[in-house]
């Protein structure tokens, strides 16, 4: 064969492919927000600088700022199953962070400042006082940094299951702006997204958080589904930003300055988060660890009677003091 002929065949190869992940990416848009499980009109909105900030609010009260885990899988409703029970005490806001849910997608690169600055400005302009911050996940660093940050904002809080301080120092290599570009790429990077982010590896993943897996319904992994691809897949650029590692900080120095009283819900059928809890113990000593029994990366969705009642003595306790 020519060398003529071989670059055609190649042209038109290269063609065919690119098309065939273009339908499976249209295929992939069209399937995941068909049901509408995450509908934009039950929400108000934050018109913040980057983008509009999808929020719920219920109950009066004592304001609680409930931040979800920083995921495209991810939205405010991984807390469904505690607004109820936390609104008849405290006036409660359950946001979706940038990038997330029912709120903004910016193709911009996410970076652990960015949400720092969200939450301080959420609190500012819509909270307006003082308030206690819940924070699940890879999201309880922005919590501890914004704590640091500004210590007129933030009073109590809790951190549900924090990632390890070793993970989160990591920062960003050549390797990883390499990553994040070819994530980017209109068409091969949408594709390689889908095939990461798909509700196989959502169904996995979700199922191998829980410690019960009845506790996770066939819904939560649909609206998972949804989030992670709604508004042509924009978030894809979250996903590249996580992991490129440009949402990580090393937050040893916040932990060190601030005066909160800080709380950590670890899910102890998983050793790695009593692991990671103590590390956050070990520099700042006041800190208050206390686990659930039978729950792993999401005590609220698997035992949420029980998160309810110990977050209640936690808020008591720090009252009381």
């Amino acid at each position: 064969m020519s060398i003529k002929r071989k670059l055609t065949f190649l042209a038109v190869f290269t063609g065919a492919a690119v098309g065939t992940m273009h339908v499976v990416n249209r295929v992939f848009q069209y399937i995941s927000t068909a049901d509408n499980l995450l509908d934009k009109d039950t929400y108000q909105y934050y018109n913040w600088r980057f983008g509009k900030i999808a929020y719920k609010k219920a109950g009066s009260g004592r304001p609680v700022l409930l931040i979800h885990d920083l995921s495209v899988c991810s939205s405010s409703n991984e807390w469904h199953k505690v607004v109820e029970k936390l609104s008849k005490t405290n006036t409660v806001y359950a946001l979706d962070l940038l990038g997330c849910g029912c709120s903004d997608r910016p193709l911009l690169t996410y970076t652990n400042f960015l949400y720092v600055q969200l939450i301080t400005d959420f609190i500012k302009d819509i909270i307006g006082e003082r308030t206690d911050i819940i924070a699940s996940g890879e999201s309880s660093s922005f919590a501890i940094m914004a704590c640091a940050n500004d210590d007129t904002v933030i009073d109590r809080v809790v951190l549900i299951n924090p990632q390890d301080l070793a993970s989160q120092a990591k920062i960003p290599t050549k390797r990883s702006y390499m990553i994040k570009y070819i994530l980017i790429t209109p068409i091969i990077g949408t594709f390689i997204y889908n095939m990461k982010v798909n509700k196989r590896t959502i169904r996995e993943k979700l199922l191998s958080e829980v410690y019960d897996q009845n506790s996770i319904r066939e819904k939560d992994i649909l609206t998972c589904f949804e989030s992670s691809h709604k508004d042509k897949t924009n978030s894809k650029y979250l996903f590249a930003s996580q992991k490129s590692r440009f949402t990580n900080a090393n937050i040893v120095y916040c932990l060190r300055k601030i005066n909160n009283s800080i709380f950590i819900i670890t899910g102890n059928a998983n050793p790695e988060n009593i692991i990671a809890a103590n590390q956050y113990q070990n520099h700042l000593p006041s800190i208050e660890i206390l686990g659930i029994n039978k729950t792993k990366q999401l005590p609220h969705l698997e035992r949420p009677e029980e998160f309810i009642e110990q977050v209640g003595v936690l808020f008591s306790e720090a009252e009381n003091e």
